[in-house]
């Protein structure tokens, strides 16, 4: 299953809709909706189709209340969402984002893990959730029965972007952005006592240890990562991007034929 996040804009300068994808069984595509707290799919006649937001939150209004923002599929049911605190007031988890994180059972509603600040990323792999702590930098493992949480190891920068492989965690660090919502955050602290600036990178990590097996730092205009995918059996793959006009200049040919042929193939 292939998952990705962007941004759409809705409204105004400044207000969009951070969403993440999954794939259900069916085919379907699911989504975390940022911006209206919720669950989404795709609807023929309007933007989205909602149908679940955690139990806490009384609208579901255009003013991202909790930051609602990570989707964890299990055998292509949705499973657990992550949310930066359970807030219900525009903008309000803005003001109590450190330790007030948590992780939502999307089936009952409940809460099975708390104290995260600014979680992202929830992943389910091999029976095991694992989460990225991303105020703290650390990518962490999950017991949903008992709430336990368990650091499996810190890496520097913003974490946020996961992917599980074959005992392997490939994850995502970003440069902090200079702006409150990303401030006075634990990892702030974090870096500074291991002596250690925020990279834009891609980790491997080993489960079993914690021990960084491999690292990608990314630099020039790329300071953001939003999320990481896998696709085994895949060399060199390619993205065609949407900003200044790539898509329109992807252009191939496909096999000549001659008039015989061309007369001869079936009417659409």
């Amino acid at each position: 299953m292939t998952r990705f996040m962007f941004r759409r804009w809705l409204g105004s300068p400044g207000t969009f809709s951070l969403m993440m994808w999954g794939g259900l069984s069916s085919g379907r595509p699911v989504f975390v909706n940022t911006l209206f707290s919720c669950l989404a799919t795709i609807d023929e006649d309007s933007s989205f189709r909602p149908f679940w937001s955690p139990p806490f939150v009384s609208a579901m209004t255009p003013e991202d209340r909790c930051h609602l923002n990570g989707l964890a599929m299990d055998d292509g049911v949705p499973r657990f969402a992550t949310a930066a605190a359970q807030s219900d007031s525009a903008g309000a988890w803005r003001a109590d984002r450190v330790g007030a994180g948590v992780v939502i059972d999307i089936a009952s509603g409940e809460i099975v893990a708390s104290g995260l600040t600014m979680p992202h990323s929830p992943r389910m792999a091999d029976g095991r959730l694992y989460v990225c702590n991303a105020g703290t930098g650390e990518l962490s493992v999950i017991d949903p029965v008992s709430g336990r949480i368990q650091p499996i190891a810190f890496c520097p920068g913003f974490l946020r972007g996961l992917a599980v492989h074959r005992g392997t965690a490939i994850v995502g660090t970003s440069l902090p952005r200079r702006h409150r919502d990303f401030s006075g955050l634990p990892l702030d602290d974090r870096l500074k006592d291991a002596g250690r600036v925020p990279d834009c990178a891609i980790h491997v990590i080993d489960l079993s240890t914690g021990e960084a097996l491999h690292w990608l730092r990314l630099g020039g205009v790329v300071q953001e990562l939003y999320d990481i995918a896998v696709l085994p059996g895949t060399r060199s793959p390619m993205l065609v991007g949407l900003a200044q006009g790539q898509i329109n200049r992807l252009i191939s040919r496909g096999r000549a034929m001659d008039l015989h042929e061309l007369l001869a193939l079936p009417r659409n």
